[in-house]
């Protein structure tokens, strides 16, 4: 990969992590944000306080974890990040300790799907056992909790999402801090009520035949 294409990856990367900061996902030094481009792919680097993060401090790694471009240690939780890429052919990976998704990873076990925007991750959100940060052993019990889904939530620890580009995973982590507000507000006032298998079918159906989350052209010839 070319020195200036690098560097858009590496860009890119600080960038996300600064609009994660400004809507509050991302504090201090807590989180980490990576996206691939072929087989190269930039990290925030340890440390680094995400909300003013440089270009420098994203560090490019190869699918292996080994450093091909920057001065700084990647991420504790690159052997997460990489383990995304290699299961699920993530284009970015949004890892945060957002306050909502936090907050729900100390009580549940999974988060309801309470809503039909939570389609857009797979309905459902799990909610992976603990394990120490950083370890193998995390990394493996996350990506059993990803399975079928874009998001899912770390006990007693935070929040991650992906998808097939930094933008979109980006709207995940996003998606996934809203439905946690969501379902905490709720909870403060009663049982909050699941959307059903055929409830969560036919929102499914409709998205599709009504092509929902699309902008269309008005048809002025046919419009009456």
């Amino acid at each position: 990969m070319a020195d200036a294409d690098l560097e858009r990856l590496r860009r890119s990367v600080a960038a996300a992590c600064h609009g994660l900061a400004r809507e509050g996902l991302l504090i201090g030094t807590a989180g980490n944000v990576s996206a691939r481009s072929g087989d190269r792919i930039a990290i925030s680097a340890t440390g680094v306080v995400l909300g003013h993060a440089t270009l420098d401090e994203m560090t490019v790694v190869d699918p292996d974890g080994g450093v091909v471009a920057g001065d700084l240690e990647p991420s504790s939780e690159l052997e997460l990040h990489l383990g995304v890429y290699e299961r699920y052919g993530a284009g970015a990976v949004v890892h945060t300790h957002s306050p909502q998704a936090t907050a729900l990873s100390l009580v549940l076990d999974e988060l309801p799907c309470v809503h039909y925007q939570q389609l857009q991750i797979g309905g459902s959100v799990r909610v992976a056992p603990f394990a120490v940060f950083g370890t193998p052993e995390l990394a493996e019990l996350v990506l059993t909790a990803l399975e079928g889904r874009s998001a899912a939530l770390l006990a007693n620890h935070g929040a991650i999402a992906h998808g097939p580009t930094l933008d979109k995973a980006v709207e995940n982590a996003l998606l996934l801090e809203w439905a946690c507000g969501v379902y905490l507000r709720a909870a403060t006032i009663g049982t909050p009520r699941a959307l059903s298998t055929d409830e969560q079918a036919a929102v499914i159906t409709a998205a599709l035949s009504r092509g929902y989350g699309r902008t269309r052209r008005i048809d002025k010839e046919n419009a009456r």
